[in-house]
C-alpha cells in the first residue's frame, strides 16, 4: 500500500440532534479529496473514534469509501475494548476500507505480550492489514514491534509518543525483522511541528489534522517539506503551525476541537465535539480565525 501525498484525517460531522451528518461528511471528504491527499483515515482520532458507536463508525467508514471510490487508500480506525475493536474491524472491512489503524485498548494497561496479542486479535478479525498506533497505554518496545513485523498483516507503525530515540530503535527493529515494505507515520498532534526530525530517523509520512480544515496551507507545507525548501517550510512553521500549536495546547482535546471549529469558520457546519472534548471559547475561536487568516496569507 502506497501513500503519495499528505494523509487526510477527516472530522465526523454531527447534525443539530447529535447524529452523524452523512451529507456533510460526503462534502467534507470530497473537498479534501480534491486537494490530492495520499490517503484518507476516517473514524480515527480527528474523527472522534472514541465517541462513536460501532454502527456510527461503520457509517462513517462506508460514507468515506463510497465518496473516495478507490481514488486513494482508506484506512479506518479501530481500537478500544477488544470486542468493540473486533466488531469495528469487521464492519470496516464490510464497508470497503483498505486497512485499519489500531488505536490503543480501553483504559487498562497490559504487558508487552498483551499488547502484541491485542494487535494480533484485531488483525485476525478481518482480511484487512493493520497499522499499529504507538500511543497512550499502547506503547510498544522494539522487541514487540520486531515480533509484530513478522506478521504480514501488520504493515505499519504510527508514532504518537514523541520519544524520537525509542522510535528510532523501533524503525531499526522492524528493519531487522526483514521488512522493507513497512509504513512509518508520525502521528503526533500537529505533526508538521516535528516532522523534520522524524524524517531524519526513517519516518517519512505524517498525519495532518490541519489538512482537514485548511488543506491549502497543509499542502504548501508538504510541498516545501518534500522539496527540501527549508525557507518556505520554516516560514509556514513560524507563521501558522507554531501559533496553532500554542492555541491547541491551552485546552486538552483541542487537537480535534480546533479542527472542527476551523471548518465551521470556513462555512462547513460540522457541529461541535462530543464529550469529553469541549469546543473553544469565543476568544479562542477569534484567535483561531486570525491564525487561519495568517496561514492563508502565507500561501
Amino acid at each position: 500500500m502506497d501513500f503519495d501525498g499528505i494523509l487526510f484525517f477527516p472530522v465526523t460531522p454531527f447534525d443539530a440532534d447529535g447524529r452523524v451528518d452523512v451529507d456533510l461528511l460526503r462534502t467534507h471528504v470530497a473537498t479534501g479529496l480534491a486537494h490530492a491527499p495520499g490517503g484518507i483515515f476516517p473514524a480515527c482520532g480527528t474523527g472522534e473514534f472514541h465517541a462513536l458507536s460501532t454502527a456510527e463508525a461503520a457509517l462513517v467508514v462506508r460514507t468515506a469509501t463510497e465518496t473516495v471510490a478507490g481514488a486513494v487508500p482508506v484506512v479506518a480506525g479501530t481500537g478500544g475494548p477488544l470486542g468493540h475493536a473486533i466488531d469495528v474491524a469487521r464492519s470496516a472491512a464490510d464497508a470497503g476500507a483498505d486497512a485499519l489503524l489500531v488505536l490503543p485498548p480501553y483504559l487498562v494497561g497490559g504487558p508487552q505480550a498483551g499488547l502484541v496479542a491485542y494487535v494480533e486479535a484485531v488483525a485476525a478479525a478481518s482480511d484487512l492489514p493493520v497499522v499499529v498506533y504507538h500511543r497512550g497505554n499502547a506503547q510498544f518496545t522494539p522487541a514487540s514491534m520486531r515480533r509484530l513485523a513478522q506478521n504480514p498483516k501488520v504493515i505499519g507503525f504510527k508514532e504518537g509518543v514523541g520519544d524520537v530515540g525509542a522510535a528510532q530503535l523501533i524503525v531499526r527493529a522492524v528493519a531487522d525483522a526483514g521488512r522493507d515494505d513497512f509504513l512509518f507515520f508520525n502521528g503526533l498532534l500537529t505533526a508538521e511541528l516535528t516532522q523534520a526530525a522524524y524524517r531524519g530517523i526513517g519516518i517519512p509520512l505524517y498525519s495532518s489534522a490541519a489538512f482537514a480544515m485548511i488543506p491549502e496551507v497543509a499542502n504548501a507545507y508538504y510541498r516545501a517539506y518534500t522539496a527540501g525548501d527549508e525557507d518556505r517550510r520554516l516560514a509556514l512553521l513560524d507563521g501558522f503551525y507554531a501559533p496553532l500549536v500554542a492555541l491547541r495546547d491551552e485546552t486538552a482535546g483541542f487537537g480535534v476541537s480546533l479542527i472542527k471549529t476551523g471548518l465551521r469558520l470556513g462555512g462547513l457546519p460540522v457541529g461541535g465535539v462530543r464529550a469529553p472534548l469541549v469546543d473553544p471559547t469565543p476568544d479562542q475561536e477569534r484567535r483561531l480565525a486570525e491564525i487561519l487568516d495568517a496561514g492563508r496569507a502565507l500561501v
